[in-house]
């Protein structure tokens, strides 16, 4: 990547975390960055409704369709206000519209715990383009994303797991992001995709689907 280039990110990539930081409650920020797999937890049980969501969102979470991301491993409380959200109606996926009206937020909550408890899924499976992911690699370096999503990129609290996700996911809703946020999409990160190009989005998309 030209350094100019690079430069930039990482100038929109700090204004992004001061934002960030800016936003969130004391007590997110006062918690250590711990890294690992997530820790499952084999005595939840999946609420009733789980079974709806594993229609679409694979067996425990682990998506089987490449334009659904996997909810397994995700922290439980960035699936939560994402629950929240779309029940709310304040963030539209057409998919879900409708799915969720009504429902408390006690089973939200049940679902969120269950979800994050799932063993994370396997790094996608298929031939690894060494070109691309180490490009996506250090674009991901440039542009600061372990800060908020830690270094192994699993997520924590509202901030979603990024490692082993589904590649198309990720591809389309970074573009997303960067393109039209719409309500219920974080603007930070609008911000911190800013100026950076379809093909490098694929690349990061590459290499996060393929860590672990």
């Amino acid at each position: 990547m030209p350094s100019k280039c690079a430069a930039r990110i990482r100038a929109l990539a700090t204004a992004s975390l001061i934002l960030t930081l800016g936003a969130m409650p004391w007590p997110v920020l006062a918690q250590p960055a711990v890294q690992g797999t997530a820790q499952v937890d084999a005595n939840i049980k999946a609420p009733e409704r789980a079974a709806l969501c594993m229609a679409c969102h694979g067996p425990q979470g682990v998506s089987q369709i490449p334009s659904i991301p996997s909810l397994a491993a995700q922290p439980r409380v960035f699936i939560e206000n994402q629950l929240v959200l779309i029940r709310e109606g304040l963030r539209d996926i057409p998919a879900m519209k409708g799915s969720l009206d009504g429902v408390p937020d006690a089973e939200l909550t049940a679902l969120a715990r269950y979800f994050s408890a799932q063993a994370a899924p396997a790094p996608a499976k298929g031939r690894v383009d060494a070109q691309s992911f180490q490009r996506g690699k250090e674009l991901a370096k440039a542009a600061l994303c372990g800060t908020c999503h830690l270094p192994s990129h699993q997520g924590r609290d509202q901030v979603p797991r990024l490692a082993s996700q589904q590649e198309e996911f990720l591809r389309d809703v970074m573009k997303e992001y960067r393109d039209k946020p719409g309500p219920g999409r974080d603007t930070v990160m609008a911000a911190a995709l800013y100026g950076i190009s379809d093909a490098q989005l694929k690349d990061l998309a590459h290499f996060f689907a393929h860590s672990p």
